[in-house]
């Protein structure tokens, strides 16, 4: 999967590595912005019995 990546993006080897680079930020950013919060309902982590 990374070979088809690498392959696909357009440069020299330093402006694949940025554009990879790149990427991984911007859909690490999307997951903490839009699919962790939406998952976080469906996790049990805050249904927590302690105390109670």
């Amino acid at each position: 999967m990374y070979a088809a990546l690498w392959n696909f993006l357009p440069g020299p080897t330093w402006a694949r590595a940025l554009l990879c680079a790149g990427l991984g930020v911007i859909l690490l950013a999307v997951c903490f912005e839009y699919l962790f919060p939406w998952l976080s309902d469906y996790m049990p982590f805050n249904e927590t019995t302690v105390g109670e």
